[in-house]
């Protein structure tokens, strides 16, 4: 056995761990705004990315990504375009249309957020039974409405603030473990080269107008940016629009890194039976260590940005509702729509759902910056933005999910 795979993926978890748990680092202002948009980004789509784009794209798995990621950057720039130009206005009575057009997205987005708290824990429960190599659906939806139901029940009675607290702890080990994998696969991909075993022709099974289909459907891999937009209350509006930049290009570097490593280990096709888990089968030749570090990444991640979306959802709810709903029965219907959500679709399913449910928080808000931006002779950027519209309602007529 070659262990110097473990042993790089050890050592150099050590060296990130000093810097992602850095005293100074955990306090920075600017980092803890940062961690809030970025642990939704990762804590989505990294682990699923890989095996999923290589079914719909084969090599060109780096560039679909890539694809996705200036999609989302692109959606972001509406967004930050509110932050800074509506925002300030929406206390002064604006245009009646600004506050519907608000009120539809906070609606759009707690409605994607009932859909991301069932593929957050549907993945987290297919993670975790990995560990006794239990890969039944069955026993997967029986586990994720078992963690769904108890932290919708702790968010009824007692709230979720005391486990927000934990997040940039979280985040700091996601992207430790992140770091020490991203390395341990670069040493991989170097060995293979060298042994002239390095190979990138990838099949993919989907083709033409099919592939591109699937890939509109995998938008919610690099959600979780808009989630700087309701940290009003903590950042101002420019801390607020700089840590977004810097999660979406921090989010994208990672993602692109990993593609590009991991596609040397595409297998052919996604399994019929555990394809969201598929990573740990891909990269487990590479060291006996990479699948219990895909499944700790995989459980912290998606417990923490459950934990954060629950709360969302029930926030926005009492917003949208002018408090008519109070934040604890919000997260009781989150909890009850996301148990349907897992015993009526697959995760492939659930996956394109919460795609076209974000994407249509994206798209109102894309008309929302393009209306205000056309108003203050902004016209290069509202054609821009109206150009992210038409995509999101692309997105939302076409995307489907993957078949494996």
């Amino acid at each position: 056995m070659n262990l110097t795979p473990n042993v790089v993926l050890v050592a150099s978890c050590l060296v990130f761990a000093g810097v992602f748990f850095y005293p100074r680092l955990v306090r920075a202002n600017m980092w803890r705004a940062t961690v809030t948009p970025l642990a939704s980004i990762i804590g989505s789509g990294f682990l699923v990315a890989g095996p999923i784009l290589a079914h719909a794209a084969g090599a060109w798995a780096w560039l679909a990504m890539l694809g996705l990621c200036v999609m989302a950057y692109w959606f972001g720039a509406s967004i930050r375009y509110n932050i800074v130009h509506l925002e300030p206005h929406l206390d002064d009575e604006p245009a009646a249309y600004h506050i519907w057009l608000e009120r539809l997205s906070e609606l759009a987005l707690a409605l994607a957020y009932f859909v991301s708290v069932a593929y957050y824990l549907n993945l987290f429960a297919a993670f975790g039974l990995r560990m006794g190599d239990i890969l039944d659906t069955l026993w997967i939806r029986v586990l994720s409405t078992v963690v769904i139901a108890a932290i919708g029940l702790l968010g009824t009675l007692r709230g979720l603030a005391g486990l927000e607290r934990l997040e940039v702890w979280v985040v700091s080990l996601k992207m430790t473990l992140i770091g020490g994998l991203l390395v341990t696969l670069a040493l991989a991909n170097y060995q293979q080269w060298q042994a002239g075993e390095l190979v990138w022709a990838v099949k993919h099974h989907d083709q033409g107008l099919q592939s591109l289909t699937v890939l509109l459907g995998l938008v919610v891999l690099v959600q979780g940016f808009e989630t700087s937009r309701y940290l009003g209350s903590k950042y101002s509006a420019g801390v607020r629009v700089r840590s977004m930049r810097w999660a979406q290009w921090i989010a994208t570097a990672i993602y692109l890194v990993f593609m590009l490593l991991i596609t040397g280990q595409f297998s052919d096709g996604l399994p019929k039976q555990g394809g969201e888990t598929a990573i740990i089968d891909l990269l487990k030749p590479i060291g006996i260590l990479i699948g219990p570090l895909l499944i700790l990444t995989a459980l912290s991640s998606q417990l923490s940005a459950a934990v954060a979306d629950m709360n969302g959802a029930g926030g926005l709810l009492a917003e949208a509702s002018g408090r008519r709903f109070p934040v604890r029965i919000g997260n009781l219907l989150t909890a009850l729509v996301a148990i349907g959500i897992t015993w009526f679709a697959n995760i492939y399913e659930i996956i394109t759902y919460a795609s076209k449910m974000f994407v249509a928080y994206y798209t109102l808000q894309s008309l929302q910056a393009t209306m205000l931006s056309w108003r203050k002779g902004h016209k290069a950027r509202a054609v821009l933005f109206a150009l992210a519209v038409l995509i999101g309602i692309g997105v939302i007529i076409f995307a489907q999910p993957v078949e494996a």
